[in-house]
């Protein structure tokens, strides 16, 4: 026990000592790896070694974990217990010892402290959390590691300790897997030993209707157990006439928009207490509280959910009648969440989800919590499985194009106003699905891929799609049709002008000088008639007479053609750029 009082004072990572230390103590046969004796051995010697300086710590006044605390040169050295236990997890994570041996010091450690210490403790817990929860470890110690939880939730008190209560909750949430079924109450017990304990005879100088206070926490009975209700009639028709006064009191007493600014929910979440008063002189104060409906108003929907898909058992399931019952009390209770300042739309909307997820596990009970983690294909398999299925990645049911009325379908859906989807929910705001749409209309329809300059990306829905009352907006009329294509041919004409004429400065592309080439054409198609009319006087022509005149003609064809597009552009540049242009120049 010395030479471990010796190593705890040692400075350096424990890997650099720790399992000399042990070798040191009890001389293994093998020199990494304690046998089944040696480890019970060393298990003694390290717990009374805890309790011996728990002990002190307690004697000296100062907290378990900061006991030998030192600060030297600035810097802070661990407590004793803090650096025991460093050195047990890594033997243990090592595997030099016994696993489950870090987690009976633990276990020993809770035990020993009191509720102020194990804040501590359960904080050094936290920050090992990665390392006990590996496999080698998790497998040894998981049920000393949740008998050490559990003690320690019912040392704790649930009114007060609730921050630490919800500490060790996450903590089992995250230590232990998901489809672990210690942590699942397979049977759906409910804790009926949660008793809500209210007035029973009304005080003196009340200033509020005793019996509706009575009615109002009676609820309380019905909620700790859901079950109940199914089984016997009459306590049905006691919870439907007792809801229905409370239902009717919120809807008489509507809360304002000043009243729930009044109460800020967002600093009230700091001091969240697990139960709520049940004074009767509380009454009035806290159906003026928003946070306090809601509370009773989840209560019930939580209640109607349960009573919906109560168990396994078709008996269990509630009769038609009261289906109906259930289905109008949950619509009234939603329209009062909605109504409740402030966010309330807001508030019900992540409610119905949180709801609705539940379900999910409802099943996943019902179906005997089957892990979640599925372990991994072997290359084997996986091979063997490609040479039976050649064709699996290039089967037409798998990879398949959708076509454009089938892709575009979602949106015209969003178009359509007397659907009332809501902006933020439609599907023009993802740029993937706009941008794979823009490519399936560029391959299949032209027509519409044509309309997103005018319209954007609402414009290359096709058409038949659309509601007639939409569709007039994005059809294009008779007269834009033929404007755009006098566009298109005058642009083409330009474009036609442009290539024939020889490249010149831009200072000279003007009025002016378009009409100086047009005089000079017009001079060259004279002296060329001139020309040929010389020949058809004088008889038959030449072969080079001939060959003359042939190139002439193409002179005067292209003279002609350099008028006609000279005054196409000239009416380009004095600004007549429209579909308007005459076009029959051009002939």
């Amino acid at each position: 026990m010395e030479v471990f009082r010796r190593a705890i004072l040692q400075t350096g990572p424990p890997q650099s000592f720790a399992l000399q230390t042990v070798q040191e103590v009890i001389k293994p046969q093998k020199q990494t790896k304690l046998a089944q004796d040696e480890n019970q051995l060393l298990e003694n010697i390290l717990r009374t070694l805890l309790q011996e300086l728990v002990s002190s710590s307690v004697q000296s006044g100062e907290q378990i974990m900061q006991y030998g605390q030192s600060i030297d040169d600035g810097e802070t050295t661990q407590g004793h217990i803090p650096r025991l236990l460093d050195i047990v997890l890594y033997l243990c994570e090592r595997e030099h010892v016994e696993g489950g041996m870090i987690f009976q010091l633990l276990e020993d450690l809770t035990e020993m402290s009191t509720m102020r210490n194990c804040k501590d403790i359960f904080g050094y817990i936290e920050s090992k959390q990665d390392i006990l929860g590996k496999q080698e470890l998790f497998a040894r110690g998981k049920l000393v590691m949740l008998r050490t939880c559990n003690q320690l939730l019912r040392r704790l008190s649930k009114a007060n300790d609730v921050v630490f209560c919800g500490r060790i909750l996450m903590f089992l949430a995250h230590f232990f897997p998901l489809s672990e079924r210690s942590a699942v109450n397979i049977k759906g017990v409910f804790n009926t030993s949660n008793e809500t304990k209210y007035e029973k005879d009304p005080p003196d100088g009340i200033s509020i209707d005793f019996n509706f206070y009575k009615t109002f926490w009676s609820l309380q009975e019905h909620f700790c157990n859901p079950a109940s209700l199914t089984l016997a009639s009459a306590k049905w028709q006691k919870f439907t006439s007792s809801l229905m006064i409370v239902l009717n009191t919120f809807e008489a007493q509507p809360l304002s928009d000043e009243e729930g600014d009044a109460n800020n929910l967002e600093e009230e979440a700091a001091n969240f207490s697990i139960k709520y008063l049940t004074s009767s002189k509380l009454m009035g104060l806290e159906l003026k509280d928003p946070s306090f409906r809601r509370h009773i108003l989840v209560q019930c929907l939580i209640l109607f959910d349960y009573l919906k898909a109560p168990g396994k058992n078709e008996k269990d399931f509630p009769s038609e009648s009261m289906k109906e019952e259930i289905k109008s009390c949950e619509e009234r209770v939603k329209k009062l969440l909605e109504m409740t300042p402030p966010k309330g739309k807001d508030f019900l909307r992540k409610i119905d989800h949180i709801i609705e997820r539940e379900k999910n596990w409802v099943w996943w009970k019902r179906d005997g919590c089957p892990p979640f983690e599925k372990q991994p294909l072997e290359k084997k398999t996986l091979w063997k499985w490609a040479d039976q299925n050649p064709n699996a990645l290039t089967d037409p049911q798998r990879v398949r194009t959708p076509s454009i009325m089938e892709y575009w379908k979602p949106l015209a859906e969003d178009m359509d106003s007397s659907a009332g989807i809501e902006a933020e929910y439609h599907h023009k705001n993802s740029r993937v699905y706009c941008w794979k749409g823009l490519r399936f209309s560029a391959r299949q329809d032209l027509d519409g891929f044509s309309r997103f300059t005018d319209h954007g990306i609402e414009g290359v829905v096709p058409l038949e799609l659309l509601p007639l009352d939409v569709r007039s907006k994005y059809q294009a009329k008779p007269n834009d049709k033929s404007k755009r294509a006098k566009k298109d041919e005058s642009k083409g004409v330009a474009a036609q002008a442009e290539e024939n004429q020889i490249a010149t400065p831009a200072s000279e592309v003007d009025g002016e000088g378009i009409r100086a080439d047009l005089e000079a054409s017009a001079a060259q198609m004279d002296t060329d008639a001139t020309a040929t009319g010389n020949i058809s006087q004088g008889g038959t022509p030449t072969p080079d007479e001939h060959q003359k005149q042939s190139s002439d003609t193409d002179v005067g064809q292209e003279a002609g053609q350099l008028e006609a597009d000279a005054e196409v552009e000239a009416g380009m540049i004095d600004g007549e750029t429209d579909a308007e242009v005459d076009l029959d120049a051009v002939g």
